[in-house]
């Protein structure tokens, strides 16, 4: 990756490279930048192999540290800044980080210099360059990147003196030792799972994803300007950077997400392609009250993913971009499949599209293990050069998950359809089974979407004394609707089987995030406490004949 950005600084210095909130750096000045941060990190006594972890808010300082590390084979470790002190301690200590970047709050919403003083109550008191954590004892130095100072942490000025005492030749000479194959980024997988895993990603992967994007999907040229809103430490938001930096355009990020700030940057910068993915991002957007008044004429092609019906009420917001659908994860380095452009509509919202180049993908029967026919589903198996190569420090793990044939067996349930395109089923922790019948919570999912008061919507497990488990739907109505438990209910009753009509319907403002994903296992536990609390055993029976609901 440190190569990727000396090529493009070269071939392009004066390209604008990356766009944050109001910051915006051309590559040349990035690569300068990022060499600045390989060089203090050599002069911190990092090597080959160490890790660095970034707590840092979206911005220029961001992307330029991670591939700052990258440049002499250091490996970043961008940390949610999402996370409370117990996830904080957890993914450093576990981390083995030698190295931290943070930041004081100025135009951030979180402090988070603050945050790493509260996980770490003897920080303050200590040398800034020698640190000694009992709970982080690999963790010898936290720099503040930017203004100010915090006791216990290095300052920015003591770290750009600490990069002065080392050569570029000193970085070069590391650099040119980098394998494609060593870990370019561990990154912690703290979605809809309740223990973060950290996936090792390598530089081979990183760039032939970018490069496969790019060519083969999005057509990026130097004139593109990408649109972004993951967070930084998300897959999305780092392989979306990569994918700019393979084909020199220019990569537009909002900063932290709010949908006023996301609609003007798509509008001022003139961005070509947006990248929202998930309608936790895109719908308030489009529901912006602006919206319909941006000109948003430069977009040609929108990313995202979600059931059939949202995708087309998505493509119908935005007619004149062509809109893509995707199967991703971070184990597949983001995207494991992209739909082309050229693909009709129909293949657009109802598959992830085709694996990219050098992907292999594979369904089986998750019980006898045999490749099922096409359009059936079962649990997602993919190898090839963008799978990661297992998690940090969890060899069990790793080898229960990657087979001998190097297949990575995901716990996702899709369909391959006849001509290879994947389409993303469910979770196989995300199935439920209702009386010994499987209901898979994505379709119920798309069916209660069609209710006019709905706007998000997640389905989960609550447990059952008669059935075993239920299914229990989370609700966020559109803005001014309304509705109730037994409108919800009614809704689904005669229209769908009755062992997939929500039981329990619970209505929410928010969501327990992770990066961009809904914390289902956050759901499950909220339920299942709720009805142990109120001595539920047992969910009131149904008949798809009757509007009353039996006990």
């Amino acid at each position: 990756m440190g190569d990727l950005l000396d090529r493009q600084a070269a071939e392009r210095p004066g390209q604008e490279a990356v766009v944050v909130a109001d910051e915006r750096v051309t590559y040349r000045d990035l690569a300068i930048r990022a060499e600045s941060f390989a060089r203090g990190l050599v002069g911190l006594g990092v090597d080959a192999g160490d890790h660095v972890g970034l707590l840092l808010p979206p911005s220029v300082s961001y992307i330029a540290a991670l591939l700052g590390a990258a440049k002499i084979g250091a490996v970043p470790v961008p940390v949610s800044d999402r996370f409370k002190a117990v996830e904080l301690r957890q993914v450093i200590s576990h981390s083995d980080m030698k190295v931290l970047f943070t930041a004081l709050p100025g135009d951030s919403p979180i402090d988070l210099s603050a945050l790493l003083a509260e996980t770490f109550p003897d920080l303050s008191s200590q040398q800034a360059s020698s640190l000694e954590l009992a709970e982080a004892p690999e963790l010898h130095t936290v720099v503040l990147v930017g203004e100010g100072e915090r006791s216990g942490f290095l300052g920015y000025e003591d770290f750009t003196a600490a990069a002065q005492r080392v050569s570029g030749e000193e970085v070069s000479r590391r650099q040119e030792r980098v394998r494609v194959r060593d870990t370019a980024i561990v990154l912690y997988t703290s979605g809809t799972e309740a223990t973060p895993k950290g996936a090792l990603l390598s530089h081979e992967a990183f760039v032939r994803t970018g490069h496969a994007m790019a060519q083969t999907r999005f057509h990026l040229v130097p004139e593109d300007r990408v649109w972004a809103a993951f967070p930084l430490f998300h897959i999305g938001g780092i392989a979306h950077a990569i994918m700019c930096l393979t084909a020199g355009c220019t990569y537009c990020h909002t900063g932290f997400f709010q949908p006023d700030r996301a609609l003007d940057v798509l509008e001022s910068e003139r961005c070509t392609v947006a990248v929202p993915a998930f309608e936790t991002i895109w719908l308030p957007v489009l529901d912006h009250p602006r919206f319909t008044e941006a000109d948003l004429s430069a977009l040609r092609i929108i990313m995202n993913v979600g059931v059939a019906e949202r995708l087309r009420g998505m493509q119908d917001r935005v007619p004149h971009a062509v809109q893509i659908s995707s199967f991703g994860a971070t184990e597949s380095c983001s995207h494991l499949a992209l739909n082309h452009l050229d693909d009709p509509l129909e293949k657009r919202v109802t598959t992830g599209g085709h694996p990219l180049p050098g992907m292999e993908c594979r369904v089986v029967d998750p019980v006898t293990g045999l490749d099922v026919p096409p359009n059936t589903p079962g649990e997602l198996l993919y190898r090839g050069p963008d799978r990661f190569d297992g998690y940090y420090k969890d060899p069990e793990l790793s080898a229960r998950v990657i087979d001998k044939d190097g297949f990575f067996h995901s716990g996702d349930v899709a369909t391959l359809d006849e001509d290879g395109r994947v389409t993303f089923v469910s979770r196989l922790k995300d199935m439920l089974k209702v009386g010994g019948e499987n209901v898979a919570a994505a379709e119920v999912e798309s069916y209660l979407l069609r209710h006019p008061a709905i706007n998000i919507v997640q389905v989960v497990a609550a447990p059952d004394a008669r059935y075993v488990e239920v299914p229990a739907a989370f609700v966020q109505l559109k803005e001014g609707a309304s509705a109730t438990e037994e409108e919800v209910i009614e809704f689904c009753r005669g229209k769908i089987a009755t062992f997939k009509v929500p039981r329990y319907v619970r209505f929410l403002d928010e969501w327990p995030m992770s990066g961009t994903k809904i914390k289902k296992y956050v759901l499950r536990e909220w339920i299942r406490s709720e009805l142990e609390e109120k001595g539920i055993t047992e969910a009131p029976r149904m008949s798809s004949h009757s509007s009353v609901r039996r006990s």
